[in-house]
């Protein structure tokens, strides 16, 4: 069954992902699709609307994207979000300036209008706070176009033309740290797209179902699993499509977690009942990983060393008409997923790799290994694990004298990371408790022989990032 689509053209920001999950959550069908995407294959798609993302480029870089100019006389609505809203001033004859102020974080947008709000702040508070993150602004609105918001740095903050069915952000709605930015998302796909809400999350998963049996026929398919709850998701739809014409591979890369590996086999194997097979690489990628203290060049080694492997075990196999792969996190517990595995805190791809700082050996992750373990005991007898993002330990190249006993040691640091957030975009640094702190730094100290010192990571994101790597 068709539904009505919004369509989220990508112009290379961080957030477009978080565009579409969120007119998901307001049962709203999304998809992501190139920014160049010819007109002609958006036509064919017939979207009820269309979203502009953000991106990292100023419209007046060499190379910076840019969409067909006659997407804006389609007829179809149309919503620019930061470098979108950028880009619609500047194709429809708008000025675009270096900001003499950059915003980046929390700013305030005053709403303006000529009697009535403007139609994205129907039933929206005139003062708002915003997630702002731009590094040039608009200094004259279209012809056409009028004024929706300001702000304090930005005297144009929000823009739109009715008529034309076209309206513009500078911030970000899709971000938790916009008031009312779910309420502005609302607007625009039921108040001015007309979305009546005909997707829904049951309904995938039964229109997947049949769209992969279809798809496949009498094929088989082959799945990497990394143990997270995406990939599992996806093999999870894709087995109660075509059964045991599955075949998921589980790599063990040596970077994952205290007895994570078997936990995992144990898990797909025998509670979800997947056809899996398993492949202990960790010395091939520890291999491959010595010496390297680059945090992209571990990312890229890592990747690259997943795909031989994973390639290489899939040929051994036999022959499989197809590649699986897929990010459908919200629909697990709709799959019958259990609590616990899905409101599992999310964890790094390249795995410890990225929380052991500095050279990776078997030695510092093992130190890892147990702290870390110790912080997730804490945190979830302390019942903290429910109310954060994440929290970990990371292992830090540096050593420090300390005293135990009577002697005096020169051993490495911890650094505990715990963040709250609600979409992983923004997050600030928890205030746990000082006595659970403590209870931490003490266990750690006392049980990881190799560690002497615990400190706490207090800085949020921006400007920091919630991995140190």
């Amino acid at each position: 069954m068709p539904h009505q689509t919004i369509l989220v053209l990508d112009f290379g920001s961080q957030y477009t992902q978080l565009i579409a999950r969120r007119l998901r959550e307001l049962s709203v069908y999304s998809e992501i699709v190139p920014f160049n995407t010819p007109l002609e294959k958006i036509r064919e798609k017939n979207p009820v609307g269309i979203i502009l993302s953000g991106g990292p480029k100023s419209v007046s870089e060499a190379g910076a994207p840019k969409c067909a100019p006659e997407l804006f006389e389609l007829g179809t609505p149309v919503l620019g979000i930061c470098y979108g809203m950028q880009l619609m001033t500047d194709v429809l004859g708008g000025e675009v300036r270096r900001s003499g102020q950059r915003e980046f974080g929390h700013a305030h947008v005053r709403v303006t209008g000529n009697g009535a709000p403007p139609r994205l702040f129907t039933r929206v508070p005139s003062e708002l706070r915003v997630w702002a993150s731009h590094g040039d602004d608009v200094n004259a609105v279209p012809p056409g176009f009028h004024v929706a918001a300001t702000s304090a740095t930005a005297p144009i903050a929000a823009m739109e033309a009715p008529d034309r069915e076209l309206y513009a952000l500078l911030f970000h709605p899709e971000v938790a740290h916009t008031d009312h930015g779910l309420a502005i998302l609302r607007n625009f796909a039921y108040g001015v797209c007309g979305c009546t809400g005909d997707w829904t999350i049951a309904s995938f998963i039964e229109e997947a179902t049949e769209r992969i049996k279809l798809q496949v026929g009498n094929g088989k398919v082959v799945c990497g699993l990394s143990g997270g709850v995406d990939s599992t998701v996806a093999a999870m739809l894709i087995h109660r499509a075509i059964g045991d014409r599955l075949t998921c591979i589980f790599v063990d890369n040596g970077l994952l977690r205290d007895d994570e590996a078997n936990q995992i086999v144990k898990r797909f194997r025998e509670k979800m009942q997947l056809p899996l097979d398993f492949v202990d690489a960790s010395s091939t990628f520890l291999e491959r990983l010595a010496g390297v203290t680059d945090p992209e060049q571990k990312r890229k080694i890592i990747g690259a060393t997943f795909i031989d492997v994973f390639e290489t075990r899939a040929n051994e196999l036999g022959r499989f008409d197809f590649l699986a792969q897929g990010t459908l996190y919200p629909v697990g517990r709709d799959l019958g997923l259990d609590k616990e595995f899905v409101i599992r805190q999310p964890f790094p791809g390249p795995g410890l790799a990225v929380r052991v700082i500095g050279e990776i050996t078997r030695p510092r992750l093992d130190l890892l290994r147990l702290a870390d373990k110790i912080v997730a005991e804490e945190i979830r007898q302390a019942g903290w694990y429910e109310r954060l993002w994440q929290s970990f330990a990371v292992l830090l190249p540096v050593q420090s004298v300390g005293v135990m006993g009577d002697a005096r040691t020169y051993e490495y640091t911890i650094a505990i990371r715990a963040v709250e957030s609600l979409d992983g975009m923004t997050a600030d640094w928890a205030r746990l408790p000082h006595d659970l702190l403590a209870t931490i730094s003490s266990r750690i100290v006392n049980e990881v022989r190799g560690i002497n010192r615990v400190v706490y990571d207090i800085s949020s994101k921006p400007p920091s990032t919630i991995e140190w790597e």
